[in-house]
């Protein structure tokens, strides 16, 4: 597991510690479930355009790979 450390603002913080109560979790669990959500959100057109590509190009990606 890696570590990371965050500088808030206080009021970030005191608006973060409000909403992670309000969610009953912690500051560190509300931000882990913000940071995969932002990550699931960006992988969906990410992995669209690969796939894209990959349909444009298979005959060149195929004769590459014999």
């Amino acid at each position: 597991m890696k570590e990371l450390t965050l500088v808030f603002t206080d009021a970030e913080w005191e608006s973060l510690d409000d909403l992670a109560d309000a969610h009953g979790v912690t500051v560190a669990e509300l931000v882990r479930t913000a940071v995969r959500a932002y990550q699931g959100a960006d992988a969906a057109p990410v992995t669209a355009s690969g796939e894209a590509l990959a349909d444009a190009h298979a005959d060149l990606l195929r004769r590459l790979g014999e």
